[in-house]
């Protein structure tokens, strides 16, 4: 089984215990996303250090306070590590009243355009903002040739077409398994096949509410989402892992 997208970098996991504790879950491949420079360099360390550890390196929207002037050659450097299958995550984030739309537009497409560059597939986070991402992915087709992931899918099963006719992969989580997970249940009964992936966002989005989440829960994950979907548990491991193997090719 596959995580997608977990966070580790200053969450206080204890290891290597919890990585142990993944493995035992059957867990074999989980890649780390960045949200800042040091974290994504954190995660680095990590994936050379722990066989089925990569990581994705990027700035999160809401972590673009305070960058260095080179930001986009530090990231670079890290993007060009072995073990990095993807920027990100990098993308839009408006839930919060004092949002600098034009700048996180900019580092945005800025980051986008990095990836084209170094034939990387994109981790893509995308809260509130379900116009201006469509918009920006539009515009910006051109750049997206390598695949794009969008993680912890929130814009309904209305918009996914959409999304899909771009060549978005999509990714689900702990929400699925929420009482009032009506929205993520509907997306993932959607969702083709071949563009089906599994994350946990760890430690956020625990499908035990009030626990923090970490990447042993996708056996939890995957088996509620083979159960909406109508279909057996071992069928949708290995469409999972082709579909990872396909978008993030640095996994093969």
């Amino acid at each position: 089984m596959i995580d997608v997208h977990a966070h580790f970098a200053g969450e206080g996991y204890a290891f290597p215990e919890e990585w142990e504790r993944i493995k035992a879950a059957g867990v074999t491949t989980v890649i780390l996303a960045g949200d800042t420079l040091a974290h994504s360099a954190w995660h680095k360390d990590f994936a050379e250090a722990h066989a089925g550890a990569y990581f994705a390196a990027g700035v999160h929207p809401s972590e673009l306070k305070d960058l260095p002037e080179n930001w986009l050659e530090e990231l670079e450097a890290l993007c060009r590590h072995e073990k990095c299958v993807a920027v990100g995550e990098i993308g839009l984030d408006y839930h919060y009243d004092d949002t600098d739309k034009p700048t996180q537009k900019a580092a945005f497409v800025a980051q986008l355009v990095l990836a084209d560059r170094l034939g990387l597939p994109v981790q893509i986070h995308s809260r509130d903002c379900a116009a201006d991402m469509l918009a920006i992915l539009k515009e910006h087709a051109s750049l997206l040739k390598h695949g794009f992931l969008m993680h912890c899918y929130s814009h309904g099963k209305e918009m996914m077409n959409d999304f899909l006719s771009l060549g978005a992969y999509f990714s689900f989580g702990g929400t699925v398994c929420f009482k009032n997970g009506r929205r993520a249940v509907e997306s993932a009964s959607f969702c083709p096949e071949n563009r089906l992936l599994t994350e946990t966002d760890s430690p956020y989005l625990s499908p035990f509410r009030g626990e923090k989440n970490s990447p042993c829960n996708i056996p939890v994950i995957l088996k509620k989402l083979a159960e909406v979907r109508g279909t057996d548990e071992e069928t949708l491991k290995a469409a999972v892992r082709r579909n990872a193997e396909t978008l993030f090719f640095k996994l093969r």
